[in-house]
Formats: C-alpha cells, structure tokens, sequence
C-alpha cells in the first residue's frame, strides 16, 4: 500500500477525479474513501441527535423505501470499492453521487443517513450518475446484482429517487468544482485521519473474511 501521505493527499484527490485512468492506475480512486468518510461521519452524528432528539428521527414516509429489512453486514468502504470493483464507473460518478445525496437530503429535510437505509441510497445514487455522467453503461439489472438487490427494487428506488429529487440532476462545472473543492479540504483539514482509519478498518474486515473463507475450505477438505 502507497505511503499514507500520498494516499490521501488532495492532489491525489484532484488528480483522481479529473484524470484517472484504469490503463494507468488500478488502486481505488482516493473519492471513494473519501466520500466513506464523509458518510460514516454523517451517520454518527445522526445517530447521536436521535439518541437524544426524538423528533430528529427520519419521518418522511416517502423516504422509507431506501429502509432495507436487514441491515447490511458491509462496511461504507467495502460497498462503495465493491461497485467501484464490478461497474468501472470513473472517480467523477461519485464526486456527482456526492452532489445528488446532499442535493437529496436538502429536497428531504426529514431524511436522515442511517445504516439501514445508506447502502440503498448510495447504489441508487451511483447508478443515477453513472448515467448521467458515463456515455455507456450498465443495465438497471447488473447495477442491481452488484448492490444486492433485485432489479424490480432498484427500478422503483430509482423512480422514487428521481421524483425526491424534483429530476435536479443537472450539475454544472462550477458546482462541480466547488463540491471537488469541499473533498479536498475534507482530505486537508483533518479529514485524513478519519479516511485512514476507514480504509484500515475496511482492511482489516477483509483480512478476516478472507481468514474465515481459508478456514471454511479446509474445514470442507477435511470433512
């Protein structure tokens, strides 16, 4: 793994979202950590205003359907590299993702990221900017495969999506570089810490899954 200074850099940032290159550069774009971040923090503190705010507790019945039934046993981290891993969508979809989530939110101010509801909400997002931003892409279908979803669920969250958000999906250059700017002082105000520590984290997570699957084969050679 690169050097932590290198790896979270803002220049790296900037380098990854106007210029990345698959030929070039097979690690994870830096945005994607970031943005995991940002997320996870999101949802700490949305968690410490309902702990003691009753009503900052999500209340838009029309929001729920991002709520799934169980809630998913990934990381932030390892969902967004898993779609970033099966889709190839460029390091710009999820700057744009970034921008329809926190357009989304202000559309819906009784909607708040939560564990049960964000894994829905960043794969509906993802795909709405992969088709706006990509000029080829992937089915409704496949996109739904990747997030763990049915393609029947992932048309209806995205229709719902859509209506939310009022079809606000331009994004122009200026806000576009304003919201680069925003990741960038997230990776330079401090923000490193907490973007190291989700990519450790999401290591180590992994490290262990691989661990469980070693055993469980030899467990099977065994029997």
């Amino acid at each position: 793994m690169a050097s932590s200074a290198l790896m979270i850099s803002p220049r790296k940032l900037r380098s990854d979202v106007y210029s990345y290159s698959y030929q070039n550069d097979s690690n994870t774009p830096l945005v994607i950590s970031v943005l995991a971040s940002l997320i996870e923090r999101s949802m700490a503190r949305n968690e410490r205003i309902a702990k003691n705010c009753t009503w900052a507790l999500s209340k838009d019945i029309r929001t729920r359907v991002f709520d799934c039934n169980e809630i998913p046993d990934m990381t932030i981290q390892s969902y967004l590299e898993r779609i970033f891993r099966y889709t190839r969508a460029g390091p710009s979809v999820y700057l744009v993702a970034y921008v329809y989530i926190d357009r989304f939110c202000q559309a819906n101010p009784g909607f708040r990221i939560n564990a049960r509801n964000v894994h829905r909400l960043l794969i509906t997002t993802i795909m709405v900017a992969s088709k706006y931003v990509e000029d080829m892409n992937y089915r409704n279908s496949y996109f739904a495969r990747v997030g763990g979803l049915t393609t029947n669920e992932l048309n209806k969250l995205e229709l719902d999506f859509l209506f939310l958000m009022g079809f606000k999906l331009h994004v122009n250059v200026s806000v576009f570089e304003s919201y680069c700017c925003h990741l960038e002082r997230e990776v330079s105000i401090g923000g490193g810490y907490h973007i190291e520590r989700t990519l450790r984290c999401a290591g180590e997570i992994n490290s262990r899954q691989k661990e469980e699957r070693r055993f469980n084969q030899i467990a099977r050679i065994m029997l």
